[in-house]
């Protein structure tokens, strides 16, 4: 994640102190309730579901309550869900208004945050590394049998998340699993996570958030079998879908497919 400079007191961030803070002790009580629920419930399914349950109704007591768009684009069978990333707010918003079914891809440093790493495993989420190599291979081997085997996945393909917006660079890993899964790519357009919690901010804000889900690209799809172009198919399709701009340069290239 980019370095961001220290954001500027103001009185819009003096009236939202209140919000923020019932807003992060509702996080904290969420948190603690999770790790005790995840250590208990005996079976995935149910843990998958609690932690669903529980993130969606964050949002609700927090009264956010997102706009939903285009939950019948979700196909009935499993698919590979890739979303734009602007803040720390995405990963509990998605499990909160996705399917249950839904595993997350995670960056392999979250197994070094003890607590998230078991709350993040018991809920169902999946790590890769993305700096040691031989490690790295071996968990891009891991998530491709996974969607092999029928599992539905969630990815955030730019891996990180910035102050400015944008749309950045799509990693290929995630076109790589479906290519070699044959499932459908959904692209899914979400905004107003960036206003609510900044790249580098501890400031909870107020936000209009809408997550917009949008038609899925199948495996007939002309580019499908070129994770590359598959990639930027989906990126071009949230590009449409969101009010940011895009910050990758025409001639850009995206990198050699491998996961985040």
């Amino acid at each position: 994640m980019s370095e961001s400079p220290k954001p500027a007191w103001s009185w819009k961030r003096l009236i939202a102190l209140p919000f923020c803070l019932y807003a992060w002790l509702l996080t904290v009580l969420v948190v603690a309730v999770t790790l005790i629920a995840v250590a208990v419930l005996p079976t995935a399914r149910a843990r998958e579901g609690f932690a669903s349950w529980i993130c969606r109704l964050l949002f609700v007591l927090t009264g956010s309550r997102p706009e939903i768009e285009g939950l019948e684009n979700l196909p009935d069978g499993h698919s590979v869900v890739v979303a734009n990333h602007a803040s720390y707010v995405d990963g509990p918003l998605m499990k909160g208004y996705l399917p249950s079914r839904f595993s997350f891809v995670i960056k392999g440093e979250m197994r070094n945050v003890p607590l998230v790493h078991f709350v993040l495993r018991r809920s169902g989420s999946r790590f890769v590394e993305r700096f040691r190599a031989n490690e790295s291979s071996r968990d891009a081997r891991q998530i491709v049998r996974a969607a092999q085997n029928g599992a539905s996945l969630t990815f955030f393909p730019e891996g990180t998340f910035r102050l400015e917006p944008g749309v950045g660079r799509f990693r290929a890993g995630a076109f790589m699993a479906a290519v070699k899964s044959g499932m459908p790519v959904v692209p899914v357009a979400i905004s107003g996570t960036r206003e609510m919690l900044a790249c580098g901010d501890w400031m909870l804000m107020p936000s209009r958030i809408r997550i917009r889900i949008l038609p899925p690209i199948g495996p007939e799809h002309p580019d499908y079998k070129d994770t590359k172009a598959l990639g930027e198919a989906a990126r071009q399709e949230i590009l449409a879908n969101l009010d940011e701009p895009d910050l990758l340069e025409a001639d850009s290239p995206l990198p050699a497919a491998r996961l985040p």
